[in-house]
């Protein structure tokens, strides 16, 4: 079995496209995926799995979203080991860890497509390519970032965006080790 996380990017808590974590855990059980723990109330889940990858696994969460609670979110996974590598290559240091965030892309970064970001412009705010991550220090916190609304135009594919703290929380609910 494989550890996962599954990131549900646009799930609002008290809004129009609202997910309740049990809905999602029972959800993920019922897709046939064991171990399921909702996390942290924003569309975030751990769960174990055999036998797919996290693109069929994505695209299998996403369909039941939309055929059994009627709503349209994109899904990122991710093994536990490929968090795991997200979290070892932490470009900068943790400063503040509600200010460090980590955008996930479900395609790898096109640094080209990011070369259009002039980064002094949004200076202090710091981003940094992964392979298929953003890795983001925002010091004025997520809400009052200039950065993030960038991402839809200059990311290769939808992106979903964890603080550090929920990256480091879901990494041990997916059997990692905490960063």
């Amino acid at each position: 079995m494989t550890g996962y996380i599954a990131l549900l990017r646009g799930i609002d808590v008290g809004g129009r496209n609202t997910v309740r974590m049990a809905d999602l855990r029972s959800l993920l059980n019922g897709l046939g995926y064991t171990d399921a723990a909702a996390l942290l109330q924003s569309g975030n889940a751990a769960f174990t799995a055999r036998g797919a990858g996290p693109a069929e696994i994505g695209s299998a969460i996403e369909d039941a979203l939309r055929r059994e609670l009627g709503v349209s979110a994109a899904v990122v996974v991710r093994t536990a080991a490929d968090l795991q590598r997200v979290v070892d290559a932490l470009p900068f240091a943790v400063r503040d860890p509600a200010k460090c965030a980590v955008a996930f892309l479900s395609a790898p970064v096109d640094r080209d497509r990011l070369a259009a970001l002039d980064p002094s412009r949004y200076a202090p705010e710091e981003l940094v390519p992964g392979e298929r991550e953003l890795y983001l220090y925002l010091p004025h916190g997520l809400g009052r970032a200039r950065l993030t609304p960038l991402l839809e135009r200059h990311a290769p594919a939808p992106a979903t965006v964890r603080n550090w703290n929920t990256v480091t929380r879901l990494l041990e609910a997916a059997g990692g080790r905490s960063a």
